[in-house]
């Protein structure tokens, strides 16, 4: 099984909905052959609180205007460190780049195809690591060296 045109169709958007707002390490994994309850993740990350919030809120209205669906649940508001936008069809996950660092999310899904994503948003996958270069390693807003070790 694979996700379905219409969530691929969400992920686009929301992909890009997020790109526009500067999210970096944008990233989608088809999750449909290993979880029963969605077909999609879509994972970006921001390197603050007022930026995360502002991404989601972002691709929330993105996705309503142009696609007419809204979230059935949305979770992590209150802090704005890691948003869930729960769409059944796909989970969008706009995390703080240090929990972004920490849960590496993406370790739990790599055995799941990635998703192509547009152009912009396919630009950001790289924002991170080039930030920490230019920082001494760390990563953006963090404390955080790229492997996740306290720099």
């Amino acid at each position: 099984m694979t996700a379905t045109d219409r969530s691929i169709e969400l992920i686009n958007a929301a992909a890009q909905a997020a790109a526009d707002l500067l999210a970096h390490d944008i990233t989608a994994y088809d999750v449909s052959d290993v979880l029963s309850i969605t077909d999609a993740f879509l994972l970006a990350s921001a390197p603050n609180d007022r930026q995360v919030k502002s991404i989601v809120d972002e691709i929330e209205e993105r996705l309503s205007k142009e696609l007419g669906v809204k979230p059935v649940r949305r979770e992590g508001d209150r802090d704005a460190r890691w948003i869930l936008l729960d769409y059944v069809d796909i989970v969008i996950h706009v995390q703080h780049s240090e929990e972004r660092v920490y849960y590496a999310l993406e370790r739990l899904w790599k055995d799941c195809p990635e998703l192509p994503l547009p152009e912009d948003a396919v630009k950001t996958r790289g924002k991170a690591k080039e930030h920490a270069d230019l920082n001494g390693g760390e990563a953006p807003g963090s404390g955080l060296d790229m492997d996740g070790e306290l720099s």
